[in-house]
């Protein structure tokens, strides 16, 4: 089952007809701009042929809710995971190793002997 961030929508609020280009910009990244022209230069090269298409997905898609993304940089995310899930997870992974790294020289920093902090600790006492 696909998660409600990953999967295609309708989105009636950046729409000019049912949505499906904003739709299709809001899941691939790419600027609603871009998606349009690209739907104009296939409806001539097709002779029409992409008007059905269009139809059938604005009545199969379900609206995009509302609530889906938090902040913009939550949809610009959700964007990169929907372009390259393994990419992101590479990202995270490699976040997580720095943060593991760094974590480790901090216990590190603090569990070996350090003089210096001995000697506040035992001021403290």
């Amino acid at each position: 089952m696909n998660s409600p961030r990953t999967t295609l929508y309708r989105d009636k609020v950046n729409a000019k007809l049912m949505g499906v280009c904003a739709g299709i910009a809001d899941y691939t990244g790419v600027h609603v701009l871009w998606v349009r022209l690209a739907a104009i230069f296939l409806m001539f090269a097709t002779s029409g042929g992409v008007i059905p298409a269009y139809l059938i997905a604005g009545l199969l898609l379900n609206k995009k809710p509302a609530h889906l993304y938090g902040a913009p940089e939550e949809n610009q995310y959700w964007q990169r995971v929907r372009q390259s899930p393994r990419r992101t997870a590479r990202e995270i992974r490699a976040q997580m190793k720095d943060v593991d790294r760094r974590l480790a020289e901090v216990e590190t920093y603090y569990v070996s002997a350090n003089p210096r902090l001995s000697q506040e600790i035992e001021q403290l006492r």
